[in-house]
């Protein structure tokens, strides 16, 4: 999915925005002791490994110009609003072998359904 992101955004001659979403586990708002702090480290760690990932594509890519965000929450609709202004917004999805069920996860169905600019869904391991 990044080296579709990356490759695109070297072909159109225009800016990244590589958006990430991440949840507390769900046993962390059960838990009496919990400390907000933790989120904030967790959120500081996850932004870490959103910038250890994109380190080698930037370098591969050095005239793509890539800003990146890291939130908690929906991961839909902040990609919907995300797609504002956006000229394509990329989606990954887990490729599943199973000929039954469905093959779009929730956040690609909703980026799909609702994103003010073109999508594309990039399957990946």
């Amino acid at each position: 999915m990044l080296a579709f992101a990356f490759e695109e955004a070297a072909r159109r001659g225009c800016a990244l925005r590589a958006v990430h979403g991440w949840k507390m586990p769900l046993a962390y708002t059960y838990v009496p002791f919990f400390d907000p702090d933790n989120e904030k480290d967790i959120g500081r760690s996850v932004m870490r490994m959103v910038d250890d990932v994109l380190l080698p594509w930037r370098h591969k890519f050095p005239d793509v110009d890539i800003t990146h965000s890291v939130f908690t929450g929906s991961a839909g609709d902040h990609l919907v609003r995300a797609s504002r202004g956006a000229g394509l917004v990329v989606v990954g999805r887990h490729s599943r072998r199973s000929p039954l069920g469905t093959h779009l996860g929730s956040v690609a169905h909703a980026v799909l359904h609702h994103a003010a600019a073109p999508v594309a869904v990039v399957a990946h391991e």
